[in-house]
């Protein structure tokens, strides 16, 4: 068969893959609330996902500089399939001890994305990385328009359709990566290195121009995750919306997000700048989370919501991009890894802080995650400063 353009297959696999995510990330929090979980469990599912991620993420990074990008991309993709299913299993026979299994299944194999944004890297040049980067946003931006609303209807069918039906989203994704996904062509060898490579992690943190960028990718993806975990609770509790209105809520801004990724982050970042890029996504995501605190109706919230997805939009491929381009080549995959090792640990601190905080009082995980995004504005403001590729040793296409 023959194999089409590297960026398509990789930006196709992904967005099949991401498909079962949209369709079992926003029906998560309700499914645990029904299974007797109380708000600090419903975290834990989070957590145990993320947790577990936060170990493997680097691994399957460094693993992918050494054997390449395509076969961790498909065990990652059989990792998803295995969840899933243990995600139908367990809403068939209303057991929460293996929806947490399909959690913790899904945290040790959830090397996709970050070996995703690896394969762009290495399948681009400087001056197209950004907008490469993209195609991932837009994946996600795809992924939460349509999975949540099928994952919605899917519910009204039966409890265990929606994993099921995430599942046959991530096989056919294993099909077409294995058929069409070529590896990518890399010019320069990986070092070697043991597979849990603490030193690794702390060089990655360490090197000229990339410590501020994990930053501002902790304190966004924490921030995001907030609002992932807390959002449907807080239109069931405030806005009396029930679990397919929940889907379709994430369905409408999945859809703002594959607008603003396809729209105005491809078209534009190349003139405007990842740096202004980021300084614009993160006063635009801090508007967005006052705006889900403060909408007093469901028809205000869907008109201000958009601006924290558009916001969010727009910081992370930007983040990618000047991480990618601040990193050797040779260890893009293990940057990469790290990076999202730091994006796990901050999918742990959103939802372990948020849900608390939404039994405290609805808007307040909300409101600190504002707060958070005015950090990372200032954190952002240092980043013109920085070095660019060409100041930092060793840093190459």
């Amino acid at each position: 068969m023959r194999r089409s353009s590297p960026l398509l297959s990789v930006f196709l696999t992904v967005v099949i893959d991401l498909l079962g995510f949209g369709i079992v990330l926003p029906l998560l929090p309700l499914y645990g609330k029904d299974l007797g979980a109380s708000n600090l469990m419903v975290a834990l599912l989070f957590v145990s996902f993320s947790g577990l991620q936060f170990i493997t993420a680097p691994i399957w990074g460094r693993v992918s500089d050494r054997v390449g990008r395509r076969p961790i991309l498909l065990i990652g993709l059989v990792g998803s399939i295995a969840s899933y299913v243990l995600f139908g299993i367990a809403s068939a026979q209303m057991a929460l001890a293996l929806l947490f299994a399909s959690r913790l299944t899904a945290g040790v194999f959830g090397g996709t994305i970050s070996t995703a944004y690896a394969y762009i890297a290495d399948v681009t040049t400087a001056e197209e990385r950004g907008r490469g980067m993209a195609l991932i946003g837009m994946a996600f931006g795809i992924g939460f328009t349509i999975g949540p609303a099928i994952g919605g209807l899917g519910h009204q069918l039966h409890p265990a359709a929606p994993g099921f039906i995430a599942a046959g989203f991530s096989l056919i994704a294993f099909v077409f990566c294995y058929l069409r996904l070529p590896e990518p062509e890399r010019h320069v060898p990986a070092p070697r290195r043991t597979w849990l490579d603490l030193g690794a992690f702390r060089s990655a943190v360490g090197a000229a121009g990339v410590r501020l960028l994990l930053v501002l990718g902790f304190l966004t993806i924490t921030c995001f995750a907030m609002m992932e975990t807390t959002l449907g609770l807080l239109a069931r509790n405030a806005h009396a919306l029930e679990y397919g209105d929940v889907g379709l809520l994430f369905t409408y801004l999945g859809f703002w997000s594959a607008l603003a990724q396809g729209m105005i982050v491809r078209r534009y970042m190349k003139k405007v700048g990842e740096v202004r890029f980021v300084h614009i996504g993160c006063v635009l995501l801090a508007l967005g989370m006052v705006a889900f605190s403060v909408a007093p109706s469901l028809t205000w919230l869907l008109v201000l919501a958009p601006l924290a997805v558009l916001g969010f939009a727009m910081i992370s491929p930007s983040l990618n991009s000047l991480l990618s381009l601040r990193s050797s080549a040779d260890v893009q995959g293990g940057i990469m890894g790290v990076n999202q090792s730091l994006q796990s640990l901050a999918r742990i601190v959103g939802p372990v802080v948020g849900l608390p905080l939404l039994g405290v009082w609805l808007p307040l995980p909300f409101l600190v995650g504002a707060g958070l995004m005015a950090v990372a504005f200032l954190v952002a403001l240092l980043l013109s400063a920085q070095p660019t590729k060409e100041q930092v040793p060793g840093a190459k296409d």
